[in-house]
């Protein structure tokens, strides 16, 4: 690298970090990426963003260190900038590392769209959200549903969890369950790719999106973005959904970038109305309208649905959530937890006391978490701990509410049945309608 070069460090999360280097690092002549690092996901630092992935100028690629390190990272390498790359913060915490940036000695920058989205040679339709947790899966899959009844073919492209292998996860296609078992997925990105796969979607994911964005306008009609957390599109979307939740009401005003998503929306989808409380839903509505009136917005509920309900009433019950809503999502109880109380359970058991190694650091770290177990799964050793804390607590059923079948994955000792939950518009139609807008199916 030459004298003049400017030296820079992405801070990120094992995703958008790696897109937006991909995008628009990579092959600035001016810019030597010194290092990454992450945050929120396990077992990330201390590896290398490898070198076939990272290019010809950097022959031995790429390291990536925990966030803890950033200041003396930045001392060490004499760094001039750092872009933060990751998702769902709350406005707060990003000043917060932006001080901490400066005061190391180095600029801080957020990239917007116009550097990090790719345009596509087909309509785009992206969902995403204020909040991770919000809906975006069930959404998602009604987009699908409503593009295949209008005759179109749909590819859906999940937002990056590139958590195994980098080098073997470039451009990866799901298009059945062994598909997942094929690409060693962990729980965490089986809970976004099964659903689609049981429903006959076909999906993408992986880490180089303009190859990934290739290969799905090869099989597609329609381009499906399906936003993680509370991130923006990858591609840049003719139709615009966003997903707002009323049960962290305020929240849509006051988390990186889902405020963003809030502002560019064509459609907000206020989700979970039905069980919400009316004072918070008419709180989210006039924050919708105050930061964008010009958007269609669609209330709708998402029902659960437990096979066997006779199991849950009267019954000691064991609920398991979807991990990330829970963690950083800082929700406190899922569609399990609604539907054990719905059904009339005797009891829903606190599992903190039962849980080992890295479940029980979970709860350490996340206090707000109590009397239910968000189903962690990021590698083969915190599937094991889940395991095992599943089949420590003293319960009469396990009430599952994340997305995916978790016995395929884990040996469970006493009877567990799956929460389902679907996208219920409360004024049917009103999504279709903007779908046909983009589609030419009007």
């Amino acid at each position: 690298m030459s004298a003049g070069t400017r030296k820079v460090i992405i801070m990120g999360a094992a995703g958008r970090d790696f897109h937006d280097f991909n995008v628009y690092w990579r092959d600035q002549p001016d810019v030597e990426v010194v290092a990454f690092t992450a945050a929120q996901i396990p077992d990330i630092a201390g590896r290398v963003y490898p070198p076939e992935l990272a290019g010809p100028r950097y022959p031995q690629g790429i390291p990536i260190h925990a966030e803890s390190e950033i200041a003396a990272l930045i001392r060490r390498h004499h760094v001039d900038l750092v872009p933060i790359a990751y998702s769902d913060l709350p406005h707060e915490a990003v000043m917060n590392k932006a001080a901490l940036v400066n005061a190391a000695g180095a600029d801080f920058c957020v990239l917007g769209p116009r550097h990090t989205m790719l345009a596509s040679t087909r309509p785009v339709i992206a969902v995403c959200a204020v909040r991770t947790g919000c809906g975006k899966s069930q959404t998602s899959r009604a987009v699908v549903r409503i593009l295949r009844q209008l005759g179109l073919r749909v590819a859906a492209v999940r937002h990056p969890m590139p958590y195994g292998d980098l080098r073997k996860q470039v451009c990866q296609r799901f298009a059945t369950l062994a598909d997942l078992d094929h690409y060693e997925c962990t729980i965490e990105e089986r809970e976004e790719y099964e659903p689609h796969i049981t429903a006959g979607n076909l999906i993408f994911a992986g880490i180089d999106y303009a190859k990934i964005l290739r290969a799905a306008e090869a099989e597609a009609d329609v381009v499906l973005w399906d936003g993680g957390n509370n991130d923006l599109p990858f591609f840049r979307p003719d139709l615009h959904i966003t997903l707002v939740d009323p049960h962290r009401p305020g929240h849509e005003r006051r988390y990186y970038p889902g405020e963003t998503n809030l502002y560019l929306a064509d459609v907000v989808v206020v989700n979970k109305v039905d069980t919400a409380r009316p004072e918070d839903v008419a709180t989210v509505l006039r924050n919708v309208a105050e930061v964008n009136p010009r958007a269609t917005v669609i209330e709708a509920n998402s029902p659960v649905t437990v096979s066997a309900p006779d199991q849950v009433r009267g019954h000691r019950v064991l609920v398991v959530e979807d991990g990330p809503t829970l963690t950083h999502g800082e929700m406190r109880y899922g569609a399990g937890h609604i539907a054990a109380r719905r059904l009339g359970a005797s009891a829903i058991v606190d599992p903190r006391p039962h849980a080992v190694g890295t479940i029980r650091a979970t709860f350490e770290k996340y206090t707000h978490v109590t009397d239910v177990l968000p189903a962690m799964g990021y590698g083969a050793a915190q599937i094991r701990d889940l395991e095992q804390t599943i089949n420590a607590v003293p319960c009469d059923v396990v009430l599952i509410g994340t997305p995916i079948d978790l016995g395929r994955m884990l040996k469970i000792n006493k009877p567990a049945l799956r929460v389902t939950y679907e996208l219920e518009e409360r004024s049917p139609g009103q999504l279709e309608a903007a779908i046909r807008r983009v589609v030419g199916k009007t």
